[in-house]
């Protein structure tokens, strides 16, 4: 099983091939925005890698950090992400701080929209 590492938490082994924002809700107990329901929409789910970042990402985040103009080094959309490996995150997109009533709508046990991999240089 991988183990997530949340900087300020501490580490959790994980189901592999888990959605990371489900992994940080779940698992270990953060309060993770995923405004939009984890479909790469809203950037509220937005992470930093310190370690482990996976070298690929669905067309679906890529297009969506592109217009959001996100381009900061490792920071990622949790909700297109699998834990397939040992990865460790920064949250920076918390309930806590936010003003939302709640962290959003409920996320699939599938990345949403199906998704279409690229390497993060593509």
């Amino acid at each position: 099983m991988p183990k997530l590492t949340v900087e300020g938490v501490g580490s959790f082994e994980v189901a592999k091939g888990k959605r990371l924002v489900q992994a940080l809700v779940d698992d270990a107990g953060t309060d993770q925005l995923h405004a939009c329901g984890g479909v790469a929409k809203c950037t509220t789910c937005r992470v930093q890698f310190t370690d482990g970042e996976p070298p690929r990402m669905t067309e679906a985040e890529r297009d969506t950090l592109a217009v959001r103009q996100i381009s900061d080094a490792g920071v990622r959309l949790s909700c297109q992400i699998q834990c397939d490996h040992d990865m460790s995150v920064k949250l920076i997109s918390r309930l806590e701080g936010s003003g939302r009533k709640d962290q959003g709508s409920p996320v699939a046990d599938t990345i949403q929209p199906a998704p279409v991999w690229v390497e993060q240089d593509a």
